[in-house]
């Protein structure tokens, strides 16, 4: 059963995208402290989030980027504002749909199932999990996960990507120019200095596992990934 994260300040309308999408077979969350959003979403793991834009410190365009960090799953804002500059900076955070209030809840639950056919039923481009597997070091790219020697460790979106580039070019450089593209897709606001700085946080979440001195610069070029771990199998 698919469960849906109702992240809404307004009880009334929580309840009753709840007791709908409930009726329709789905389980339905509702986020109950707005000061903590993201660790309720790893409690739930949720398959869909409903988000509102108006929440209380925080806006629905800050927790989207939030879940993004950690998290590939379908997030579908629902707001009152109607304005086209709000929908746009709903999708430019991050999110997949947009719908306005008020709204018919059979259009909600229509867009729903859209959204969980597109990610994970008939109309999603994989049908099995994807898998990166290099002497014995496992990359789950959806989960944004990284197995190693029986542990398990959680990375952000970003460390997942560049792992999965560095994984693709393997025993080949993976160019900074690269990487850049990839990462962000307007690299004129990116500074200089941030791919260095997500590099360096893989190396420490690889360090977490054990695993040392495994990402080399090469100057002037990129990076360039080496098994300096045993796989445990050999």
């Amino acid at each position: 059963m698919e469960t849906i994260l109702i992240i809404e300040d307004d009880p009334k309308i929580a309840h009753h995208l709840k007791t709908f999408i409930e009726k329709y077979g789905l389980q339905a969350v509702i986020a109950n402290d707005f000061d903590r959003i993201i660790e309720q979403f790893h409690k739930e793991k949720p398959d869909l989030v409903l988000l509102d834009i108006n929440l209380p410190k925080f806006d629905g365009y800050y927790w989207c980027r939030q879940i993004r960090l950690v998290s590939i799953c379908p997030i579908i804002f629902i707001s009152a504002r109607t304005g086209e500059m709000d929908q746009v900076m709903a999708l430019e955070n991050g999110g997949d749909d947009f719908i306005t209030k008020p709204f018919h809840a059979d259009i909600v639950m229509a867009k729903i199932r859209s959204q969980l056919r597109r990610a994970y039923g008939a109309y999603s481009a994989k049908h099995q999990e994807q898998i990166l597997e290099l002497k014995g070091l496992s990359l789950y790219p959806e989960r944004l996960e990284l197995h190693f020697a029986g542990q398990e460790l959680r990375l952000t979106k970003k460390e997942t990507d560049i792992l999965e580039h560095l994984i693709d070019r393997y025993p080949r450089v993976a160019g900074r120019e690269d990487l850049l593209e990839r990462l962000w897709d307007d690299q004129a606001w990116v500074d200089e200095n941030t791919l260095n700085v997500n590099i360096t946080r893989v190396r420490k979440k690889l360090q977490e596992l054990g695993i040392e001195q495994a990402i080399e610069t090469v100057r002037g070029t990129g990076y360039l990934l080496n098994v300096t771990w045993r796989s445990g199998k050999e």
